[in-house]
């Protein structure tokens, strides 16, 4: 059994500074656990979930912008107990390698992260995948798991070779900034969503990662106008939302 928990479901600038939705990223709890893109208020968000940061097995980060990445080295300090021990890893972009501290990359194992590689931690496989965004470097990740692949598509413009990366997946994630008729370079619209989505044909896709735009426009419209469109079960997710992986998939 693996479970997804939504740390914080905001993203970009103004989401982010006036924290209209937190940005504490994804936690994956499972036979290891990882923390996926901790922006601002990575360790509140764990707090308020009662996850212990000292658990945490690895940290993926997909790129370096604040809302990505802002907590990354706090989190590095909780996966190695203080910086007490060496331990974890941190799979992450070349920008965000080149970011954290010496010291902290020092008490842990870090892997800059390219598309099509794979990393195998305990049970698991990570495999980085393309995106398409202002930070040339920047990465989205594929996690293997016994219940399936778990995949998370970061901060992109469409290409079709994300969706051909993404094929397998049974829950999607997908870091969607931007509502209807409101396209931006760099990022994921919900026209564009709608596209990844239909022809990947997940078992769950999960929008995240909301600028102030599609906030005020409704998360949850967006979901089921996309769920209308795709035939594909779709939820907007929430702060604080779980998601367990077994035989079948519950949200909490």
């Amino acid at each position: 059994m693996s479970e997804i928990v939504f740390l914080g479901t905001g993203g970009g600038r103004f989401a982010t500074i006036f924290q209209s939705r937190n940005t504490g990223g994804i936690y994956v709890e499972g036979s290891l656990n990882i923390h996926i893109d901790p922006g601002p208020g990575a360790l509140v968000g764990l707090k308020k979930e009662n996850i212990d940061p000292t658990k945490t097995d690895a940290v993926l980060v997909s790129h370096r912008h604040p809302d990505h990445y802002t907590d990354t080295e706090m989190m590095i300090e909780g996966m190695t107990h203080g910086c007490t021990k060496k331990r974890g890893m941190l799979v992450c972009s070349k920008s965000v390698a080149d970011s954290i501290s010496d010291y902290h990359k020092s008490f842990t194992d870090v892997r800059i992260a390219n598309p099509d590689e794979t990393i195998t931690a305990g049970e698991l496989s990570i495999i980085s995948t393309s995106s398409f965004h202002s930070d040339p470097t920047t990465v989205g990740f594929k996690i293997k798991t016994k219940n399936g692949i778990i995949s998370y598509i970061s901060d992109t413009e469409l290409q079709q070779k994300i969706v051909d990366e993404h094929r397998d997946a049974r829950i999607l994630i997908l870091c969607v900034t931007r509502p209807l008729k409101s396209r931006i370079k760099w990022h994921i619209c919900t026209e564009d969503a709608a596209e990844i989505i239909g022809k990947i044909k997940p078992e769950l896709a999960v929008i995240t990662h909301f600028g102030m735009k599609i906030l005020e426009e409704d998360p949850e419209y967006q979901a089921e106008w996309l769920q209308k469109n795709t035939g594909i079960k779709t939820i907007a997710a929430e702060d604080g939302m779980r998601i367990k992986i077994g035989e079948g998939i519950e949200v909490m």
